[in-house]
């Protein structure tokens, strides 16, 4: 049996860093945002469909996020658009992961877990999560965004509270090793179940 556990939680909360740590113990880690990039880029599965409706947005043969940020910005209902064309292509190639993975354990890091649906395929369910001021301190030192667009992003996103409620695991992120303690935890539960 390969066991699904999705992994979730708000921008700024520490997803990518504690999917390394599950990573690190042997886990198969899949990441919604990598298969996004990978879509995105040359010869990419979006590039053609995004092209039809964000034309500018197409440079030298892959998805120019910058440019694709400027249609979003300036008319953000066209995010449902874009995610009509790029969620089944990421399911599809979450799919294949599925299918392909060696581990035992495999983690879905997917930052739009219930929002997307997608908590209905996973076994167990992990959200990450840290306190409101940590969270926009971690945001606004990566300086990659305004504070308009960590708005909408925030917006778009399910109440991190009703997340945490949702899930089977809730794992603190305040500093590195106390997180990994959590990971180790969760890990040795499935186990568990696994070997039952």
């Amino acid at each position: 049996m390969k066991f699904k556990l999705g992994l979730t939680g708000s921008m700024g909360m520490g997803k990518t860093s504690t999917a390394f740590l599950f990573e690190k113990y042997n886990c198969g880690v899949w990441d919604a945002d990598k298969a996004v990039q990978r879509l995105y880029g040359r010869g990419g599965k979006a590039v053609k469909p995004i092209a039809k409706f964000f034309p500018k947005a197409i440079t030298e043969g892959s998805v120019n996020r910058t440019e694709l940020k400027k249609y979003l910005s300036e008319d953000f209902d066209q995010i449902t658009l874009l995610e009509n064309i790029v969620h089944p292509l990421v399911s599809a190639d979450r799919e294949k992961f599925i299918e392909r993975t060696k581990y035992k354990i495999n983690v879905f890091d997917i930052p739009l877990l219930f929002e997307t649906g997608s908590n209905k395929i996973m076994d167990k369910v992990a959200c990450v999560f840290v306190s409101k001021p940590i969270q926009m301190e971690r945001i606004r030192s990566r300086k990659s965004m305004t504070e308009n667009q960590i708005e909408k992003i925030m917006r778009q996103q399910m109440p991190i509270e009703e997340k945490c409620r949702l899930s089977d695991f809730v794992i603190e992120t305040y500093n590195e090793s106390d997180t990994e303690k959590q990971v180790v935890s969760i890990i040795k539960e499935i186990e568990g179940y696994l070997n039952a």
